[in-house]
């Protein structure tokens, strides 16, 4: 009798350790570490992608000096930032990555803008390709982010829904991981001149 109910009181602690969410919240976080991952990933794609860029640029364009050395020091910044996972769980660490990565996108952008006023420039066909080449890196870096909000968001959901949030509360103690927030100033649409 003894037996039987030490083999039901281990069947039934079993069954609440199962359904405590301990394995479920083990798997989101390293889903958003994984999808962290694909965000450095992407951005390190751009980093190497952008001094081709620039090469080819220099040769059309050496006048616009300005633009090259902004993107330049640009490059510089972001490549000076340690990315790593203890981005995820410092706000401020990746409020430093995000400004760098958008001083970035910045200077990119005027080298763009550059190419618009340089028909010849436009029209060389390593441009071209490198042009496309950056442009799709830079959807790859938007999807990386949406995915990794999402990873982050099945994440803090799973540690603060009952009954996983006692279980992160009494064992495991993890703290919400931050999303990618919007630059000041993105939800003003840019002005387009010509």
């Amino acid at each position: 009798m003894k037996q039987l109910l030490l083999l039901l009181l281990g069947l039934l602690l079993t069954g609440m350790l199962s359904g405590c969410g301990y394995n479920t919240i083990q798997a989101n976080e390293e889903a958003v570490i994984a999808a962290w991952g694909d965000v450095e990933a992407t951005y390190q794609r751009r980093n190497d992608l952008i001094p081709n860029l620039v090469e080819v640029v220099k040769g059309y364009a050496r006048h616009e000096a300005d633009t090259l050395k902004a993107v330049t020091e640009a490059r510089a910044s972001v490549g000076s930032i340690k990315a790593g996972r203890e981005l995820i769980s410092d706000p401020t660490a990746l409020a430093r990555f995000q400004q760098a990565q958008s001083e970035m996108s910045g200077a990119l952008s005027r080298l763009l803008l550059v190419a618009e006023r340089y028909p010849d420039l436009k029209a060389n066909q390593n441009f071209l390709d490198l042009q496309t080449q950056l442009e799709g890196t830079e959807n790859r870096i938007n999807v990386a982010r949406q995915r990794y909000n999402q990873a982050v968001q099945v994440f803090n959901t799973s540690i603060r829904t009952f009954p996983n949030s006692l279980t992160n509360s009494l064992l495991l103690k993890l703290e919400r991981k931050e999303p990618f927030k919007a630059e000041e100033g993105a939800k003003t649409a840019p002005k387009v001149q010509f």
